[in-house]
């Protein structure tokens, strides 16, 4: 589990491809384009697979829960203080150790580049570059370095739980890795 200080979880509002600060009939015009095209008796009719199917029933159901939070003025509300919480309990979680693309050690994963630092537990803080990529960061591999092809994406960091125990580490995205 990798946790990015802009984005904890998938909010409500990213479900529904809204900024936080849209007014109702912008969420109302998102949620009525969502639900179209996840609705399950539309996905009946098409000829996607199975797996296909229940991945956008998933999502048909997130779209459906973010609607009846968002469209309720004060359910609204108190997602929004409870979501500020969150991030203010995040940012403020305590990390063991900051660390630098040069701290990390590069494992080629097939698909993707693994970013390892190890733990003084013995396991390890780990990323991979499909989940940086998701968070706005593609890993450029430069012989046996990395460097972060930074896409619109402001300098950040990264806090990277250990696999074993409770400790968490930073990674600070500078602009010198960029």
């Amino acid at each position: 589990m990798v946790l990015d200080k802009n984005a904890i979880q998938e909010t409500h509002y990213k479900v529904l491809n809204v900024k936080e600060d849209a007014n109702y009939e912008e969420i109302r015009v998102s949620y009525r384009s969502a639900v179209l095209s996840l609705h399950p008796d539309k996905l009946l009719k098409s000829s996607e697979t199975s797996n296909s199917n229940e991945i956008n029933g998933e999502r048909f159901l997130k779209v459906q829960k973010a609607w009846e939070i968002l469209s309720d003025s004060s359910s609204r509300s108190c997602y929004d203080k409870e979501l500020r919480s969150t991030r203010q309990d995040f940012l403020a979680a305590e990390v063991a150790e900051d660390l630098s693309l040069e701290d990390m050690m590069v494992e080629d994963a097939g698909e993707a580049l693994e970013l390892l630092y190890q733990c003084r537990c013995g396991d390890y803080f780990s990323v991979d570059s499909l989940e940086l990529k998701k968070m706005g960061y593609s890993l450029l591999r430069e012989g046996s370095g990395i460097s972060i092809l930074n896409v619109d994406t402001l300098p950040g960091s990264v806090i990277l739980p250990c696999g074993s125990c409770s400790l968490k580490a930073r990674l600070l995205i500078s602009m010198d890795d960029i």
